[in-house]
């Protein structure tokens, strides 16, 4: 067997702040690929000795972990900014910019200065004045960027459960509007709803479908 190499999660704060910054805020977003509900961005500053016990990659968390890592953040951290772009917006300016317009909401969302910015992802946050590093699986190799995957998820989570009781058949409680068997068979049956990203693949099939059926008669 490979020996298991620990990552050491504080390594891009202690850099920056090597570096001389001293206000180290993680970034990160929920909900890119879905084809319905929000996109959804958290920023948070942790202090310095923050337990990580049970903090991480928000993805390899169980639902119930993540809730508890969720309050505990919320609690403990120094600032916990959120960053929420609806379906429309999405559909208005594309996904990419609409994840980082959440992540600059988010940023302005926690109220507190901050002079470095650790994103997670290949591309650093556009115009933001700010120094910055873009980290390829942040959410797995930084403290602050998986706190932020935790909040962003949980947010997200707790949004996609109402939207499932706004508009209920899709099941959105249970997929959180990802293309599963079970939402594309519901799209299916029920149509396009106003939670729906109109401007994505399947979603934009099945509107142009309708739109051809209805020219029939």
């Amino acid at each position: 067997m490979g020996k298991v190499v620990e990552v050491d999660l504080w390594r891009f704060e202690c850099e920056a702040r090597e570096s001389g910054y001293k206000l180290v805020v993680g970034v990160d977003e929920a909900g890119r690929g879905p084809l319905a509900g929000p996109v959804v961005a958290a920023a948070v500053i942790l202090p310095e000795g923050f337990d990580l016990n049970g903090i991480g990659d928000s993805k390899k968390l169980s639902a119930g972990a993540r809730d508890r890592a969720f309050d505990r953040i919320r609690s403990e951290a120094l600032a916990v900014g959120v960053g929420i772009i609806d379906p429309e917006t999405i559909d208005r300016v594309n996904i990419l910019q609409a994840t980082f317009l959440a992540m600059k909401a988010a940023l302005s969302d926690m109220g507190a200065a901050f002079d470095y910015v650790l994103v997670d992802g290949d591309k650093k946050i556009p115009s933001l004045g700010v120094a910055q590093a873009a980290i390829v699986d942040g959410d797995a190799l930084s403290a602050t960027i998986g706190a932020a995957s935790i909040i962003a998820k949980v947010t997200r989570d707790c949004i996609m459960v109402t939207l499932a009781e706004e508009h209920p058949g899709y099941g959105f409680e249970r997929h959180k509007g990802y293309p599963t068997k079970d939402h594309m068979r519901a799209l299916d049956d029920l149509g396009v709803c106003i939670a729906h990203r109109k401007s994505f693949g399947p979603v934009c099939e099945k509107l142009k479908n309708e739109r051809q059926q209805r020219s029939l008669f």
